[in-house]
C-alpha cells in the first residue's frame, strides 16, 4: 500500500483523476474491510482532488448515516428522499447540484457548501451507500467528475 499520493502538479482535471485512480486501487486492493477501503478512498479524493467535503453515507435501516468522510463536521443522519444525498438513494442514481441553494431541500450541513454530487454503490440492485463530495465553489463539479467519480463506484460495489 502507498503511504501518499503522487500527482502531478498543475494538470487538467481528466488528467488528476487519471492518476489519482490507479493509486485509489492500490490503497484498496487485498483488503477486505469496507471501513478502511471508505476511509482511505475519501481521504485520497479529499487531498489528491482538493474537495472541500467528501464521504460516504451508509444505508442502515431507513436511514443514510454517516460513514468515512474528510472535512468539516456532517450531519449524521439523512432520512430517504431528503437532500441531495437522500435523493440520491431515493432516485438509486448521481445528483449533480452546481448550486445547493437551489436545490429543493438542501440540507446545509455546511454553509459553506455551495456545489455537490452525490452518487450511489449498489449492492443486490439496492443502494448501499452514497459517496457526497462538496465543494465551497458554485458549479465546481461537472461531466468528468461524474464520470470520473462513476467509475469509482463500480470499484467500491466490488467489494460492499
Amino acid at each position: 500500500m502507498a503511504e501518499e499520493l503522487i500527482l502531478t502538479d498543475n494538470t487538467t482535471k481528466a488528467q488528476r483523476y487519471a492518476e489519482l485512480m490507479p493509486q485509489i486501487e492500490g490503497l484498496i486492493m487485498g483488503e477486505p474491510d469496507v471501513v478502511a477501503n471508505l476511509a482511505n478512498i475519501a481521504s485520497a479524493l479529499k487531498f489528491g482532488m482538493g474537495f472541500f467535503w467528501v464521504g460516504f453515507y451508509l444505508v442502515k435501516e431507513d436511514e443514510l448515516v454517516l460513514g468515512p468522510f474528510q472535512g468539516p463536521i456532517a450531519c449524521t443522519r439523512i432520512r430517504k428522499g431528503k437532500g441531495v444525498c437522500g435523493t440520491a438513494w431515493a432516485e438509486g442514481k448521481t445528483q449533480l447540484v452546481p448550486n445547493v441553494e437551489e436545490f429543493p431541500g438542501h440540507i446545509a450541513c455546511s454553509s459553506d457548501s455551495k456545489s455537490e454530487v452525490v452518487l450511489p454503490a449498489f449492492k443486490d440492485n439496492e443502494v448501499a451507500l452514497v459517496l457526497d463530495v462538496d465543494s465551497d465553489q458554485l458549479d465546481d463539479f461537472d461531466a468528468v467528475d461524474v464520470e470520473h467519480l462513476e467509475a469509482l463506484m463500480r470499484k467500491i460495489e466490488a467489494f460492499l
